[in-house]
């Protein structure tokens, strides 16, 4: 039988749980949530099927994206009596895409103790087993639902180097991957994880287009969290040049070719009859 640990009174612990395998659970994190007096959770209902999957009984408090401020004091009154807490989400590591940095922010500043209780994290897991390069990436979390602001938060990443992280739901994958194949280029390398440390756990691997040809083939693949991870670009454009072609396009959109070819050929100092000849391509003239 584990002995349960005397926690330091006061202290909100953030806690780890599995994303799937409930095996995945760390002997440390099964200690503190017997230990602790309270858990917040984010879904009440899920939380306790993972208690009663250890054999635990806890008073639970729910702390989600919609109370989590209205929660603050609620938890610092508790910490400040010296009870003990754990903060755990439904799946993985809490804040990652997650409730609770608006309450570990306000405990910080409110100089209570906050510890990590590592464990899971479906980023990392799915870098993991990826086989793209992982000694540097940037994780994006969601994008935003709407079609635009999707475009524009992708176009803005359209030259970064490092490998992209992005965690997306089976209503957008396809539409998401499409835009990416899109804005980053077909040729992009990606790999799309789904269903990490479950039974249907998979990886998909090739370009874009190949990726959303191997989902599009089995409608049961589009199913599931996913976890969707591209390659950074490996022959970045610098600032400037990315500026330049921003400009050249506002111009084709209000002047003749020739005009505007000579107007960036003044500012950037490039060759104005190969800007001209760039421009006819543009607008599909060659």
């Amino acid at each position: 039988m584990t002995s349960v640990p005397i926690l330091q009174p006061g202290t909100l612990f953030v806690v780890a749980t599995p994303i799937g395998n409930l095996a995945d659970l760390s002997e440390r994190a099964r200690q503190v949530l017997a230990a602790v007096d309270l858990i917040a959770c984010e879904d009440t209902r899920h939380t306790q099927k993972l208690l009663q999957h250890l054999g635990l009984k806890k008073p639970l408090l729910s702390v989600h994206d919609h109370n989590e401020r209205d929660r603050i004091d609620q938890v610092a009154e508790q910490l400040q009596n010296g009870r003990t807490m754990a903060l755990v989400s439904d799946a993985g590591t809490p804040l990652i895409s997650d409730p609770g940095y608006p309450l570990v922010q306000a405990l910080r500043e409110k100089q209570l103790r906050v510890t990590p209780v590592p464990g899971v994290s479906a980023l990392i897991t799915a870098l993991s087993a990826a086989g793209l390069p992982t000694d540097r990436f940037a994780f994006e979390g969601f994008l935003p639902h709407k079609s635009g602001a999707k475009k524009e938060r992708l176009e803005g990443l359209q030259q970064d180097t490092a490998t992209l992280v992005f965690y997306e739901s089976k209503h957008r994958i396809l539409d998401t991957l499409q835009q990416m194949a899109e804005i980053f280029g077909e040729q992009r390398e990606a790999c799309v994880a789904r269903e990490l440390t479950k039974t249907f756990e998979s990886f998909y691997h090739g370009t874009l287009p190949q990726i959303i040809e191997q989902l599009n083939a089995n409608s049961d693949q589009q199913k599931g969290e996913f976890v969707v991870m591209v390659s950074g670009n490996k022959d970045p454009k610098s600032a400037a040049a990315v500026n330049s072609d921003k400009l050249f396009r506002l111009l084709l959109a209000e002047l003749p070719p020739k005009k505007a070819a000579a107007i960036l050929a003044e500012v950037s100092g490039e060759n104005k009859k190969a800007l001209y000849q760039k421009a006819l391509e543009i607008q599909g003239k060659t």
